[in-house]
């Protein structure tokens, strides 16, 4: 409807309509408007699993918070049981976020009103051994997912994997052990929900595999073989290329690209090292990868690719350099590549060609991975200290916030609020 047209004094009016109804319509329909405009801003999008939406890291909200502290624009704090370095998810209005509480042995999951903060629920998901772990890890690393209908979670029992859905009022639907999982460093992987599938990386230190479950049964759809045999902890990238849909993951001594509908290969690149930890992100145009372990590596990869392309498609390479990433898990911002070192070396790259703009040397470790929104980066140190800057060819500080509390998960943005996991609290940070 074209507002200008019935506003002129040319348009006819229909027969019984008198001028005062007519501007009562309009009014109507403007301040209708209006609520669909400023709708966009207010409730935002969903974080419905690892990194988000798109599961890059990114938000399309313009509205999250710059600045705070424990105390100043803290919505709310929520003290969460147990220890877990997962991120939280939001779904309209509810929040989820698992933990273990290691006294009992129990793996949960929790839901919280985004609003109050409030518990609504907590469910203990299983009850199994701690496994051995590194240091850095925790027996709560998986982030969960949600399609709005149910809830997907993932755990390690004793020597198998464990997947089990929820719906929103804590009802377990199913549960799942989809194959074996050793690895002397953990357990970590997250679920990735793809049409009617529920996509889970088993690289581990054995027979690896990917394999997708029905959301809706549990029940194996498909099981892919992975190659090397050797542990990662690298949730995937989907992407429709070309008309090509792909699911793409670093880990195992390769970078691989599969179809999500089947498991079947698309293309892999050899190496280039051992193992991964940060998940990939995707530009438009190419691929970027950061490693690892015993060699660091930063890559842009073509995706247009098939069989090994090794040697083809790996368009630019870093190589043991101190500024490569291990487990925070990069940022791509248009036309800059942005990354943070587990020491706290910060770059922003040059997408196309790989050139470092500029590199910061923050004080602190990180392991959070960035996320971006309204045009800017945010990098969340280990101490809980955000550093959030402006992507450019040169470094531009916006603000700096000290939480107060260890940080060792990746924040998430949902409804112009922000949730930061803290090593004891669930904080929402919103703007005043």
């Amino acid at each position: 409807m074209n507002i200008n047209t019935i506003n002129s004094s040319e348009s006819p009016r229909p027969a019984g309509l008198k001028g005062t109804h007519i501007l009562s319509i309009l009014t109507i329909l403007h301040v209708l408007f209006l609520f669909c405009l400023g709708s966009t801003s207010v409730y935002g999008e969903n974080w419905p699993a690892w990194r988000g939406p798109r599961g890059d890291g990114t938000s399309l909200e313009t509205s999250a918070p710059i600045k705070w502290s424990n105390t100043e624009n803290v919505a709310w704090k929520t003290r969460i049981p147990g220890k877990g370095h997962a991120s939280p998810i939001v779904f309209n209005d509810a929040v989820f976020v698992v933990t273990a509480i290691e006294d009992k042995q129990q793996r949960v999951l929790l839901r919280l009103d985004l609003a109050t903060g409030r518990v609504l629920w907590q469910r203990t998901v299983l009850e199994a051994p701690p496994e051995g772990m590194h240091k850095l890890n925790s027996l709560a690393s998986s982030t969960p997912a949600t399609d709005g209908k149910y809830v997907y979670v993932s755990f390690l029992d004793n020597d198998k994997m464990f997947v089990a859905a929820y719906d929103f009022s804590g009802k377990r639907v199913w549960a799942a052990a989809p194959g074996v999982f050793s690895s002397v460093h953990g357990y970590c992987a997250s679920p990735a929900l793809f049409k009617d599938k529920v996509i889970i990386n088993g690289d581990h230190d054995g027979p690896g595999y990917l394999v997708a479950l029905s959301k809706e049964t549990g029940k194996t759809i498909w099981k892919t073989p992975r190659p090397n045999n050797t542990r990662s902890y690298c949730p995937f990238l989907i992407r429709t290329i070309n008309g090509r849909d792909q699911l793409v993951l670093s880990g195992s001594k390769c970078v691989a690209s599969y179809d999500p509908d089947t498991g079947e290969q698309h293309w892999i690149i050899d190496g280039p090292t051992e193992q991964y930890v940060a998940s990939l992100v995707y530009n438009g145009e190419m691929f970027f990868m950061t490693c690892g372990f015993p060699e660091r590596y930063m890559q842009a990869i073509d995706p247009d690719g098939t069989g090994n392309v090794t040697d083809t498609h790996v368009v630019w390479q870093r190589k043991n350099r101190m500024d490569c990433s291990y487990v925070p898990s990069p940022i791509a911002f248009g036309k800059y590549f942005l990354v943070v070192s587990d020491r706290g070396v910060a770059s922003c790259l040059d997408a196309k060609t790989g050139k470092v703009l500029w590199q910061e040397q923050f004080p602190e470790k990180h392991s959070a991975s960035l996320i971006s929104a309204g045009g800017l980066v945010y990098f969340l140190s280990d101490s809980g200290v955000m550093t959030i800057v402006r992507p450019g060819p040169k470094y531009d500080v916006v603000s700096t916030n000290e939480l107060g509390e260890e940080t060792y998960a990746s924040p998430a943005i949902s409804r112009g609020r922000m949730l930061i996991r803290g090593l004891d609290h669930l904080y929402c940070i919103k703007r005043p």
